[in-house]
């Protein structure tokens, strides 16, 4: 019967490790199994996966395009259908959205857009929505605050 006594690895699943540099009787001494000489064979000498052997490397070959906006704000989606479980008259924002598990805790700023349909009358504050979004809100009898 096997108990907390008894435990053991799975034959063959464990392996000691290679002792290099504990001489030549060993089999693994002189240079520790590194081969002769060279970058590789010295203490530091490992070179990243991208180095090329000096020549021009892939990433500086080939042309940068675009823009990249260091000032871009990243936006966490929420649809119409994403509020079905909140009740008649409450108040949707950040704080809400978050406690119901609507949003990851990475998004810092939500934008609220159209799919789906709301027949409930919500007070909904958040960053951004879109106007399709807004006019389903009020036409359902609730608001729509940008904060």
């Amino acid at each position: 019967m096997l108990n907390l006594s008894n435990l053991k690895p799975a034959p063959g699943s464990r392996k000691k490790s290679k002792r290099v540099g504990r001489g030549n009787a060993s089999g693994h001494g002189n240079t520790s199994g590194r081969g002769a000489k060279g970058q590789k064979a010295r203490s530091g000498g490992a070179v990243p996966p991208y180095f090329e052997g000096g020549q021009m490397p892939i990433y500086r070959r080939l042309p940068k395009r675009g823009f990249k906006n260091p000032f871009r704000k990243e936006y966490g989606v929420i649809n119409l259908a994403d509020l079905r479980d909140f009740e008649a008259n409450s108040v949707i924002d950040y704080k809400t959205l978050r406690e119901k598990g609507k949003i990851s805790s990475a998004v810092v700023l939500v934008k609220l857009l159209a799919k789906g349909e709301i027949d409930v009358p919500l007070s909904v504050r958040l960053n951004k929505a879109s106007q399709a979004a807004i006019d389903k809100i009020v036409k359902a009898g609730g608001t729509f605050e940008a904060v």
